[in-house]
């Protein structure tokens, strides 16, 4: 995990996210829920993405591994945002909708079916989980972080693996950000079986 980049990093990745323009996948993600659905913001980070969708109608759970990214964004937010390690997370049918916006990439590669599975537990039948990943191939170590890289492929062999999801949507973006244009992400919707 990543956690203790986060806690070191907290400020200065409060700062280069809270503004970043989720809009057009927000619209994606929106488009298989409806006002006042349950989501978890799973890695929330900043509390960017949980501030947009409580404004927009959904009762949300915030939720974050790192001691500091939960009290910013707890102030941010002026709310709770829990402390979870996602890979112990013990929900059973509680959420509509899981968010895991730049976050499950944190994974091992050889833990990432028992967190798909804990997520398939805590939403509701038919809900859906959004995810994303840098865009390639393997597992890689980069300024603190651990990231598993993931393509259309080599996703699609883990939910076949697993078959619990089935795929609603791929599609692959440019990072939102000003000064990482040259990098890419998967963008995955998967639905509970």
């Amino acid at each position: 995990m990543s956690v203790k980049f986060y806690n070191e990093n907290a400020v200065d990745f409060f700062e280069n996210t809270v503004d970043a323009d989720m809009g057009e996948t927000y619209k994606i993600f929106n488009s298989y829920l409806k006002k006042g659905d349950t989501i978890l913001d799973l890695g929330c980070g900043s509390g960017r993405d949980s501030h947009y969708f409580s404004n927009y109608g959904y009762e949300v759970i915030s939720a974050d591994y790192s001691d500091e990214m939960v009290k910013m964004a707890g102030d941010y937010l002026n709310k709770e945002v829990i402390k979870l390690d996602m890979r112990q997370m013990d929900f059973k049918q509680k959420f509509d909708g899981i968010w895991a916006c730049a976050s499950i990439l944190h994974i091992k590669k050889d833990e990432m079916a028992k967190v798909l599975e804990k997520s398939h537990k805590a939403l509701k039948d038919g809900g859906i989980m959004y995810m994303s990943f840098k865009y390639g191939e393997g597992e890689v170590q980069r300024g603190g972080r651990h990231f598993s890289n993931y393509t259309e492929d080599t996703f699609s062999k883990l939910l076949d693996s697993l078959d619990i999801f089935s795929v609603e949507k791929f599609w692959k973006t440019a990072d939102v950000r000003p000064d990482r244009g040259d990098e890419f992400w998967l963008n995955v919707i998967v639905k509970k079986k």
